[in-house]
């Protein structure tokens, strides 16, 4: 399994085994999603570290 490496909103860097909705082509509503920070421990807004990849 592939995992992703992201960002939050908040600055901490973590990967994660899913990027919920990543392909969903021209009805993407943007890169970000939810995703619960392992570090604050919050749902934060997440986006992909471009040329990251675990």
């Amino acid at each position: 399994m592939e995992s992703t490496v992201v960002r939050c909103a908040e600055g901490h860097v973590f990967s994660t085994s899913t990027f919920p909705m990543q392909n969903l082509g021209s009805s993407r509503i943007g890169p970000g999603r939810l995703l619960r920070c392992p570090q604050c421990g919050r749902l934060r807004q997440a986006v992909p570290v471009a040329g990251q990849q675990r």
